[in-house]
């Protein structure tokens, strides 16, 4: 008798189901259909697009298919959160319950240059402003450096990482004290403790390992700027897929201060000698008088004053450039070595800005609280350079819980570079009718890059645990912030739920007016604003007492996790469109209406619903939690777009009358 040879899906699905055994958890219809799509993805080269619902366990869904690869799987995700969820809990969690089932289990976390101690840095000091290497900094700042310092030696001697997320608490500030970007460093060539390196072991470890967890950022330096940061990889998974144009998108702006310019001149001083460097900081004062001339906001055309002023920064710092001694004309001088990394810096923004590129968003952001003004230039889309530097070069899957607004892939598919006239169904056949209503022909040639659609739903009966609540009977939001009426929909919602609410708010300041309200009208209740203390500390005291509220802007939005009693109710101002005066959202707008499309719905109103899927998400964590997601804005219910929108959000049974919900959540506090 002879048996059938194991195919790909079922050793996934044999080795999915050891983990999940191993590791006391449930078999899910939605986990083993993502397994197999991502493998089939794996083993045919074809993209593929996955929307797997809160609760699906998406992690495990491709790291089995990962491990079970040929050959090396990258794997990208938007926040730190889920990269360190994944390389501090799921995977090694993982890796043990496979044993036995699975050859190579190696994998490794790469970061940038930036997020690991410079030991070089460490052991021969900081340059100052005129370059010369200072041991400690003046000031109480010394002693929390000395903190840092300590822990990195400790690092070095255990074979530790070195990475920042493990040091000992600091800012931002201080971390630069103990660390340097990449055009900084020396090189491990040039540098005295190359073989110590924290950022270039970790490296080392990745070009080792089946499975390197990375970040979009990195992913993006590597794939499309074309500078080699991962190791050899046909394969990628990207996790938190609906930021990666963001994400790419933030990689590839560019940022230029007056201050900026200043600091490279000064660094550069001792290193150059005829010159240079004066030419440079007279060429800073002129770029000054520039920007003191330009209006904030988005600069479509370059003024004459700006333009110029750009391009003698340029052709003073090409100077400077040109000046420096050639690297292989002395040792290696770690001081120098910054210095014409600022300059080179300087150089690049300042000769991009004055191009005037229309594949490029120029725009002069207006300073506050001692943060300067300063120029910005971003890409008008990423689309192109995702499309041709990594999908047509690798494989990619993109998972998400939220990949299909207003219903449908094509949206997110088409920001990345993704033809809707290119998925394909399962039978690999065109996923597109003809008009006559028969199968389009499956898309062919050498420029064609085929992908595939899955939705895999979630676990979570949103009908029966869910409300959305769209307050229609209020005024539309004006730009004066919440009225009285929003003001007492807050209160009587929150009165209602005893407090279990989680407010979700376009503004600081609509946060703050809103949680100012209902400490004064709900005293017995404990109202938390984001910005009254760091967001874990926020976050612990929001889940360690049902009787509190949580009010906050976007980092909220996305960024917290707490399921149970604790939330039950979820408020959300306003429909988060951007802001009309986004010079980079403004600008794609513009794009696309002159390209014939609609601005408003390509742009502003795919933001918006991104944002509402992703807040409306905060309300149902786990197949326990009940509650409402409450949406001051009537728009949602009357206007044109609003389907569209809503179609973006958990199906959740919907209503406007205020009454049932105001029900509904005294119910639940009472615990019926």
């Amino acid at each position: 008798m002879t048996t059938e040879p194991e195919t790909g899906t079922s050793r996934v699905r044999e080795v999915l189901g050891a983990a999940v055994t191993a590791l006391g958890g449930q078999q899910r219809d939605g986990q083993v259909a993502m397994a197999e799509a991502v493998a089939d993805a794996m083993e045919s080269g074809q993209h593929l697009l996955v929307q797997a619902g809160t609760g699906t366990g998406k992690s495990l869904a491709y790291l089995v298919p990962s491990l079970l690869h040929d050959d090396r799987v990258v794997v990208a995700t938007a926040t730190l959160a889920l990269q360190h969820q994944l390389v501090e809990r799921d995977i090694p969690r993982l890796m043990e319950a496979v044993e036995g089932h699975v050859d190579d289990t190696s994998y490794a976390v790469l970061k940038g240059r930036s997020n690991y101690a410079c030991l070089h840095r460490i052991r021969e000091g900081v340059p100052d402003d005129q370059g010369t290497l200072v041991d400690i900094p003046e000031g109480t700042m010394g002693a929390d450096v000395l903190k840092l310092r300590a822990w990195a030696e400790e690092e070095a001697e255990a074979g530790g990482t070195g990475e920042r997320d493990s040091a000992p608490r600091h800012n931002e500030r201080l971390w630069r004290q103990v660390s340097v970007s990449a055009r900084e460093c020396l090189g491990a060539a040039k540098c005295a403790y190359g073989q110590e390196c924290f950022a270039e072991r970790a490296k080392e470890k990745a070009a080792r390992s089946q499975l390197i967890v990375t970040n979009h950022s990195l992913l993006a330096i590597d794939a499309i700027e074309g500078v080699p940061m991962i190791p050899d990889y046909d394969v990628v998974v990207v996790d938190e897929a609906h930021e990666l144009t963001a994400r790419v998108t933030q990689a590839a702006t560019d940022e230029l201060t007056v201050g900026e310019v200043e600091r490279a001149a000064r660094r550069s001083q001792r290193h150059l000698d005829e010159g240079e460097a004066d030419d440079l900081m007279d060429a800073a004062n002129t770029l000054r008088d520039a920007i003191a001339d330009t209006a904030p906001g988005r600069i479509d055309r370059l003024p004459d004053l700006l333009g110029d002023a750009l391009q003698l920064v340029r052709d003073a710092a090409r100077a400077c450039l040109s000046a420096f001694p050639k690297d292989g004309d002395a040792e290696a001088d770690a001081g120098r070595s910054q210095a014409k990394a600022m300059i080179q810096d300087v150089f690049d923004h300042t000769e991009r800005m004055a191009a005037g590129n229309q594949s490029d968003v120029l725009w002069l952001a207006e300073g506050r609280d001692r943060i300067p003004d300063r120029l910005c230039v971003a890409p008008l889309q990423v689309w192109g350079q995702l499309r041709d530097k990594l999908l047509a070069d690798k494989t990619v899957v993109m998972t998400s819980a939220t990949l299909m607004l207003g219903g449908d892939f094509s949206v997110l598919a088409t920001s990345v570079g993704l033809k809707p006239s290119e998925r394909v169904a399962d039978d690999g056949q065109a996923e597109e009718t003809r008009a006559d209503g028969a199968r389009a022909e499956p898309p062919q040639g050498d420029d064609v890059l085929p992908w595939r659609g899955l939705d895999v739903g979630s676990p979570f009966d949103y009908a029966r645990q869910g409300i959305l609540y769209v307050a229609r009977h209020l005024p539309p939001p004006g730009r004066d912030g919440l009225g009285e009426r929003q003001l007492d929909e807050i209160v009587d919602l929150i009165d209602a739920a005893d407090g279990r609410t989680l407010g979700l708010f376009s503004s600081r300041r609509a946060a703050e007016t809103a949680a100012e309200a209902v400490r004064i009208r709900l005293p017995h209740l404990t109202t938390l604003a984001q910005g009254d203390a760091q967001l874990p500390e926020l976050a612990s005291q929001f889940v360690g007492d049902p009787h509190t509220c949580l009010f906050g802007t976007l980092s909220l939005w996305q960024g917290i996790d707490v399921p149970g009693e604790t939330c039950q109710l979820v408020l959300i101002d306003r429909i988060p469109f951007p802001r009309p005066d986004d010079p980079l959202m403004s600008a794609r707008a513009k794009a696309a209406d002159a390209a014939g499309g609609n601005g408003f719905m390509q742009v502003s109103a795919t933001h918006a619903a991104l944002l509402l899927a992703q807040g409306a998400g905060r309300l149902i964590r786990t197949t326990d939690d009940r509650g409402v997601v409450a949406v001051l804005d009537p728009r949602l219910a009357t206007a044109r777009y609003g389907s569209f929108l809503k179609a973006s959000l958990p199906p959740m049974w919907s209503t406007t009358d205020p009454a049932v919900v105001r029900k509904a959540l005294a119910r639940l506090a009472a615990g019926r």
